[in-house]
């Protein structure tokens, strides 16, 4: 059927993701053939498609259709991440608009409303990964929230537990007054900002002397135990063993000493808040000190802020500035610049805060997981990125696994007592039970005696085990699924989250199934505008992908974002780059529309240019072929689909339809048609993977397909020996071409005037495709021509064109002499360079080659025009 003069992306998309799905090409069940398996980095259940989810998921859609296309069973499992403080945040949100408080409702009605909006929004991003043609096995669809994934949750940290890498211990926390939860180190984003450093002073007991202690936080007094200076500090020798008076709080406290406080910083001398700083609680915790913790959750100082009680941290920072200084407590005040730790989901400055948490012990878990990232057990693409890896594997901390959230996993400790250890792990209640009546020998206590821990674990938790718990591979280790798909094959992920997921995730997988959980990780780079700035909400630099799908279609977009996407490189995000894709989908479409409308003779043979074009093309494919699988292998995907486009535009377009084209109102001979339309195939083979709906809509439109025969399921061609001879040789054709149309382009000559060509060589390869595509009425071999000519060079061998008589010889003359007098100055810098002893000993061998060519080119061009002048 004859196609319409222009690709319509909104009537093919919809129309054949239909049809995939409903021909179940994208489901997968184990059988004979090797597995290809990805799960997706499954985004907020909150979430909507940004630039950095179109281009993390269009990769993984190349790879997956590829695999998919090279005979492997192709898995992409799909599903969306509970995310927990995100999640939460949004139900309270909406409660809070309907005049209810969470804290006035119990844990299972917020859970009921958690549930509702996870169905009424949740899921959206799917939806949208849809409209991009994400080949997902949606059947496999996952939520980290559900039944089995919960269990499985559940499970391991029972397991933890029991092997004694999970304990409950009281640390300093990050806590999130916003979230009201702590946070991981991994969560905290340190920005710089302005503030204050104030120099308080600490009278010392007994005197009118005092110690001048430098803070950036004078609303954390209230919680001061100590004041600590360096053993090493001169300045400080005399006050060993003495006490000062906290300011305002006038609580007696001690000088201590540790080699922690750094002698340069501030004044030497640190106050010592246990309850609010990560350093000052391990320092507290070394010298026995008493903690005080002064703030409460919502970041509002308690009743240990004395007259401050009720108020926010920054309102009193700024108040008691200004009574410390009305009561002479104040030195002075400078500005500071430092670094403030925020929370990654809501924004909030973070307070170090001591609280009782659940955590897992990271050191024993992280040295084998390290292990298969240094030694390529697991290949990080680009390799830059193991030396981050490493280094935060070989400084690890344990990691605070307990949130308190009611959205997510709850954990599984049940307490029976007031005691610090009162309190026993299961899976379930009854379980729980047993436990409890076996530590405590009561055997009377029954489940109403028992309380569940309050807290949700971790999101993280449950994605740590994503690539396991997707294959039911904890609730059952030995199913068929996950030890088919089990390793998986590649991951595709940004940098952002190389702790937070993929280190954990190798972690769980060694733990769990004594495998690494894939072979390969694609880090991606992040989506930047033109300025440089990551694409954010906040910033409104970041455009609607599905805006844009809509106006350059989804096959253009895919091509636009992945064009600029280097491996690892950030992606400078330029809707030019859209319009390109949109420009290649339309090339395609007209190259087909122009093979289609051709009048085809079985009665007409083949003619020398024709075959001499073919076999040129059958070479370049196989090149190519093997170039975009090294490209592949080496997960450089942006050069694959530049070797693609190139194939497509330059080799295909460009120049085989050019060579094979038929004269106007000619017919084309059916052999010619016929190979064309094979090769065109083959292209939109290799094409798929980037380009999906448009390959199959040419595909589909090619001949009739049975549904085994669509495109999506097509084997791609392997790459095969070629012959480099035949390509050179064509490569050569293209340069005498060029330099004949270069002729005509430089005097005006019409490509419809035929012109005659001699040359020094005696014969050439493709000679009727030069006379074709140069228009060339004759090549003289091994003749030179007396006329005025123009002459060109290609490699050592000599084309002349004798002038047309419409031209001006006088000018000719002119600017012939022109140029002659521009190498020779060209020519003297070059023998400058390489006369000079130190140039030639000291530069690379293959610069000076360089350097040599040309001055031999320069002088063979010389040469020509010199004799061109003779003729004028």
């Amino acid at each position: 059927m004859q196609i319409a003069d222009k690709y319509n992306p909104q009537e093919t998309e919809q129309k054949w993701y239909d049809f995939w799905l409903e021909n179940k090409f994208f489901h997968s069940e184990p059988d004979d053939r090797p597995p290809y398996t990805i799960v997706i980095p499954p985004p907020n259940v909150t979430g909507i498609l940004h630039m950095g989810h179109m281009l993390n998921n269009t990769i993984q859609d190349v790879l997956v259709r590829r695999a998919r296309m090279q005979g492997f069973n192709a898995c992409w499992v799909p599903g969306t991440d509970h995310a927990s403080i995100a999640t939460e945040a949004k139900v309270v949100a909406k409660l809070k608009a309907e005049g209810i408080n969470k804290k006035d409702i119990t844990r299972e009605e917020f859970l009921k409303h958690a549930w509702e909006w996870k169905e009424k929004y949740g899921g959206t991003i799917l939806e949208q990964l849809k409209k991009l043609g994400c080949s997902c096995d949606w059947d496999r669809t996952r939520f980290t929230m559900e039944d089995n994934l919960s269990k499985s949750v559940i499970k391991v940290f029972v397991d933890l537990y029991n092997k004694g890498l999970i304990y409950r211990g009281y640390k300093v926390v990050n806590w999130d007054p916003e979230a009201q939860t702590n946070i991981s180190d991994e969560e905290v984003i340190f920005k710089e900002q302005n503030g204050k450093l104030f120099y308080l002073k600490y009278k010392i007991e007994g005197t009118e002397d005092f110690l001048t202690v430098a803070t950036t936080r004078p609303e954390t007094i209230f919680g001061d135990v100590a004041v600590c200076v360096n053993p090493n500090d001169e300045r400080y020798q005399n006050l060993k063993g003495k006490n000062v008076i906290v300011p305002i709080v006038n609580r007696v406290i001690p000088i201590i000493e540790d080699d922690y406080v750094d002698i340069e910083f501030g004044t030497g001398a640190l106050k010592i808040t246990p309850a609010h700083d990560i350093n000052d609680y391990e320092i507290g915790q070394r010298h026995n000190l008493p903690i005080i913790d002064s703030m409460d959750n919502d970041a509002v100082l308690n009743e240990h802020g004395m007259h401050y009680q009720g108020m926010g941290r920054f309102t009193v920072r700024k108040e008691i500035a200004k009574e410390l200084e009305k009561n002479d407590l104040l030195l002075k005040a400078e500005d500071y610049v430092n670094k403030v730790g925020t929370s990654e989901r809501t924004g909030a400055v973070i307070e170090p805060k001591i609280s009782v948490q659940w955590f897992l012990k990271m050191s024993e878990m992280s040295k084998p997981a390290l292990d298969v990232v240094m030694d390529d057990t697991i290949k990080f693409h680009p390799e830059k990125f193991k030396n981050t890896y490493r280094h935060w594997m070989e400084n690890v901390h344990d990691w605070n696994i307990s949130r308190q959230l009611w959205w997510g996993q709850q954990i599984p400790a049940f307490y029976y007592g007031t005691g610090e250890n009162d309190f026993v792990v299961a899976e379930n209640i009854d379980d729980a039970v047993k436990l409890a009546q076996e530590k405590t020998s009561n055997f009377q206590l029954q489940a109403s005696d028992l309380k569940q821990d309050e807290d949700a674990l971790d999101t993280w938790f449950s994605s740590w085990l994503w690539p396991i718990s997707v294959f039911e591979g904890i609730l059952d280790p030995e199913n068929k699924d996950i030890n088919y798909y089990y390793p998986t094959s590649d991951l595709v992920t940004g940098p952002d989250i190389i702790f937070f997921w993929v280190a954990r995730m190798i972690m769980a997988g060694l733990e769990y199934r004594k495998d690494v959980p894939f072979k390969n990780v694609y880090f991606t780079g992040i989506v930047r505008d033109k300025q440089r700035r990551k694409m954010s909400k906040q910033l409104g630099n970041s455009p609607d992908p599905i805006d844009l799908i809509e106006k350059y279609g989804a096959d253009g977009v895919r091509v636009g974002s992945l064009l600029s996407s280097a491996a690892g490189n950030d992606l400078l995000f330029d809707e030019d780059l859209m319009l390109q894709g949109r420009n290649f989908a339309t090339k395609i479409w007209n190259a087909y529309k122009l093979i289609q409308g051709w009048k085809r003779d079985e009665n007409i043979k083949a003619k020398e240019f024709d075959t001499q074009t073919i076999n040129w093309f059958g070479e370049q494919l196989n090149k190519t072929i093997g170039e975009i699988e090294d490209q592949f292998s080496k997960f450089r995907i942006s050069d694959a689909l530049h070797l693609v486009y190139k194939l497509i535009w330059d080799d295909f377009c460009a120049w085989y339809l050019e060579a094979i084209k038929p004269n106007f109102g000619e017919a084309i001979s059916e052999e010619v048609y016929q190979k064309t339309i094979a090769y065109f195939e083959e292209l939109m083979k290799l094409l798929h993977p980037f380009m999906p709906f448009l390959s199959e809509e040419l595909w589909q439109n090619i001949s009739e397909r049975s549904i085994s025969e669509a495109l999506v399921v097509a084997q791609q061609k392997k790459s095969e020996p070629y012959y480099e001879d035949k390509i050179k040789d064509f490569d050569f054709a293209k340069e005498v071409i060029s330099g004949v149309r270069n002729y005509r382009q430089s005097k005006g000559i019409s490509p419809r005037e035929t012109v005659e060509v001699f040359t020094n060589v005696s014969e050439l390869a493709n000679a009727e495709v030069i006379q074709k595509l140069a228009n060339i009425s004759e090549i003289n071999f091994n003749q030179k021509t007396d006329k005025p000519s123009f002459t060109f060079l290609v490699g050592a061998n000599e084309f002349s064109i004798p002038l047309s008589e419409n031209l001006d010889l006088g000018e000719e003359k002119e600017k012939t002499e022109e140029e002659i007098k521009y190498l020779k100055g060209f020519l003297i810098s070059v023998d400058k360079k390489l006369s000079n002893e130190k140039f030639v000993a000291n530069a690379k061998p293959e610069v000076v080659e360089i350097e040599r060519k040309k001055q031999k080119d320069a002088q063979d061009k010389i040469a020509l025009l010199e004799e061109k002048l003779k003729t004028l």
